[in-house]
């Protein structure tokens, strides 16, 4: 089974960008349903996007408007989320999750194989 680590977040100012990073290990991340979700403090945690294992393309929650990109490099086995025009309401616990098999969709409950997330805090 997969296994994965988030890396990248930290204090960023509104307005900047964060690149986020989640290595893989154990099985190549091609072969899953893999995305990015994230947790505000009091808050459920929601999709970001995905990328399918069938067409390599990505789907993006209806709630991101544009300034999130998903893409996954399949050599180093790890998946990124570069984050622009940070805003205050970013600040979350970042997690990237993993599910083969099934619909792929950023839906919190399709997926089964989480990382320990990376924390991100804007401030404005």
């Amino acid at each position: 089974q997969v296994q994965l680590a988030e890396s990248g977040g930290g204090s960023a100012q509104a307005g900047g960008s964060l690149r986020l990073s989640c290595v893989a290990s154990g099985e190549p991340l091609s072969a899953y349903c893999i995305g990015w979700f994230r947790q505000a403090p009091g808050k459920e945690r929601e999709g970001i996007a995905v990328i399918s294992p069938y067409s390599g393309l990505p789907t993006y929650a209806a709630s991101v408007k544009g300034r999130f990109t998903i893409s996954r490099d399949n050599a180093k086995n790890t998946l990124y989320l570069q984050i622009n025009t940070l805003k205050s309401e970013d600040t979350a616990m970042y997690y990237c999750a993993a599910q083969k098999g099934g619909h792929c969709a950023p839906v919190v409950r399709y997926f089964g194989t989480w990382g320990q997330g990376t924390q991100v805090t804007v401030s404005s």
